[in-house]
């Protein structure tokens, strides 16, 4: 109850403004983006800046810089603002051939070759005014995602990484091992002992961010060269052709690997633990018609993959 009192002299539009500020740095450029005048945004300023009894932008020589406050409130403002607008774009019925909403999902360019590309196509099918935006996650995201699924649909990833959120399995992958054909110290079969010896190309390596595959490598024994590390499955490949490195890539993208000149896949000389693919989202999607269309999609898509993959899966 303490809290309404506060909230009934708020004005939305402030959050709009705020939201504009905070992005453009400058008054002149946030009037111009919301197509206010000058004045009617500075004014909105000044309330911005009693309301919170700080400057929000201070001018250094020519420019203006964030205050440490409002460099804080970057993040919550983008994820209430979305969150406001989410509320009253809902509706009491919903038709998918008649929306033209836009779903945000995270997640890596492997999750959007595989099931994103599919999600994509099924869409249009049914609800041709509907879009996806599939946007590339990285290990902040991961880490903050309580927060950020506030303000998006979803996150495709694997289990291992998110905890107390809503999920649904979508398709298990396993694992391969991508080599240069140049690389002569590489036969027809892979050994323990050839991949202790060689150098690496890593997809992910940090404490937060890292495969499945790769961690198990280190509790086998063993401890990968790692010549690069680059945040992306699909350019992988290109780090490794022509060179003495290896690499480990989901089975999913083995034919977008092949297509590389100068690479082969080989498979693993020990059991990689499989990876079980999953879209997660913010409980406050749970109820939401539209959310729960969309999670359908996904289900639908997944078996498409899954069906496309069981030739390279074992089991």
């Amino acid at each position: 109850m303490s809290d309404q009192p506060l909230l009934s002299r708020l004005d939305l539009n402030l959050l709009v403004a705020l939201d504009a500020l905070l992005t453009e740095r400058s008054v002149t450029r946030a009037a111009e983006r919301l197509h206010l005048s000058q004045p009617a945004l500075s004014a909105s300023l000044a309330r911005l800046r009693t309301h919170f009894n700080d400057p929000i932008l201070a001018r250094r020589g020519n420019t203006y810089e964030l205050t440490p406050l409002a460099l804080r409130l970057t993040e919550h403002t983008t994820t209430a603002l979305e969150a406001a607008r989410r509320v009253f774009e809902s509706q009491a019925s919903w038709s998918p051939r008649e929306s033209t909403r836009e779903f945000s999902i995270y997640g890596s360019d492997y999750g959007f070759a595989t099931i994103g590309s599919e999600v994509s196509r099924l869409a249009a099918e049914s609800a041709p005014g509907v879009r996806f935006r599939f946007v590339l996650h990285n290990p902040t995201i991961v880490d903050d995602a309580l927060n950020r699924l506030r303000a998006a649909d979803g996150m495709v990833i694997p289990h291992g990484y998110l905890v107390d959120l809503p999920y649904a399995d979508l398709w298990r992958d396993g694992w391969v091992i991508v080599a240069s054909e140049s690389n002569e110290l590489v036969g027809d079969e892979l050994t323990m002992e050839v991949l202790g010896a060689l150098p690496w190309v890593f997809t992910y390596q940090s404490r937060t961010a890292f495969t499945s595959a790769a961690r198990q490598l280190q509790q086998l024994g063993i401890e990968p060269h790692v010549e690069a590390v680059v945040e992306s499955f699909l350019a992988l490949p290109h780090f490794i052709a022509g060179t003495n490195r290896l690499g480990l890539l989901q089975a999913g993208l083995a034919h977008v690997a092949e297509s590389v000149a100068g690479v082969r896949i080989l498979e693993a000389p020990f059991a990689a633990t499989p990876v079980v693919n999953a879209l997660w989202w913010h409980p406050v999607h749970s109820r939401d018609p539209e959310h729960a269309w969309m999670r359908g999609i996904f289900d639908e898509a997944a078996k498409i993959v899954s069906t496309r993959l069981h030739p390279v899966l074992a089991g």
